[in-house]
């Protein structure tokens, strides 16, 4: 518990507080780098997520048949998609962001969670514009705009924490293990089957859904999915379970990135 407290301590948090131009840089730097010698730009940030709600809703929409809770499948699919979306390149990205910036780590001292957190926050230059096309599919589809939409921001942040923690535990390990990143792509795939982006949460057997609600995405995508239709509530209770799984998961993060961090260096 000691260890705990100094690893969340005030002296920390102001280290990264003075090194904040360097954070926003390297955000700026990795939003720029998507999209530097691309043939369609910004518009990846689009087609990702759109053209997997095509293959979803073909497939699990209409050959399986799988229930949307009535809601037009492409809808149901692509809420939870642009969320997943998001945590996947992220999480991905940050994973391997120390690796990547070797050069730059062993030249410079700098607190090294600023890497993993600026992949982390980049990719929501990508979640925002895919947002716009979820406006334009609800048009579309004649659903009405609520008052809910407005919990997205609110919502994100619980999924930028959960991004860091997994992009600070990922990342120091992929520093002494290099197959780390062969890894993280099968996390993430296996990931995408055990939380309620293709099927609802009301599909999976009642007394596994409380093994469910312990993955946070979970709680997250439901949420967001259900904010985004004004005849549909939030499940709170599982989006809390979510919070405080992030919340251990962002402790243990801290506490092992801070433990490896100053090996960086010299192993890297």
């Amino acid at each position: 518990m000691n260890y705990l407290a100094r690893a969340v301590q005030s002296e920390w948090l102001l280290e990264y507080a003075k090194y904040r131009e360097l954070f926003f840089f390297l955000v700026w730097r990795d939003v720029k780098i998507r999209y530097k010698q691309t043939l369609l730009g910004a518009s990846w940030a689009i087609i990702q997520p759109f053209f997997t709600m095509i293959i979803f809703t073909l497939f699990f929409g209409k050959m399986a048949g799988i229930d949307s809770e009535g809601i037009p499948y492409p809808i149901f699919s692509y809420s939870a998609l642009l969320p997943w979306t998001y945590f996947s390149v992220s999480t991905t990205l940050a994973g391997n962001s120390l690796v990547a910036n070797s050069k730059l780590i062993s030249k410079v001292y700098f607190p090294r969670a600023i890497i993993p957190s600026a992949s982390a926050l980049g990719g929501l230059v990508d979640f925002a514009i895919a947002y716009v096309v979820l406006i334009g599919m609800m048009v579309y589809y004649d659903i009405s705009f609520s008052w809910g939409m407005l919990w997205w921001p609110i919502f994100v942040i619980p999924l930028v924490i959960f991004i860091v923690s997994l992009g600070m535990i990922f990342s120091a390990l992929n520093v002494k293990y290099r197959d780390i990143k062969y890894a993280i792509p099968f996390f993430i795939q296996s990931l995408l089957f055990i939380s309620p982006v293709i099927y609802p949460s009301s599909l999976v057997p009642e007394k596994f859904r409380a093994l469910l609600a312990l993955n946070p995405l979970t709680g997250l995508i439901n949420a967001f999915r259900a904010s985004l239709l004004p005849n549909r509530s939030v499940e709170w209770n599982t989006f809390f379970i979510a919070l405080g799984v992030i919340a251990v998961v962002f402790i243990l993060a801290t506490i092992y990135f801070r433990r490896t961090e100053k090996a960086f260096a010299d192993v890297i």
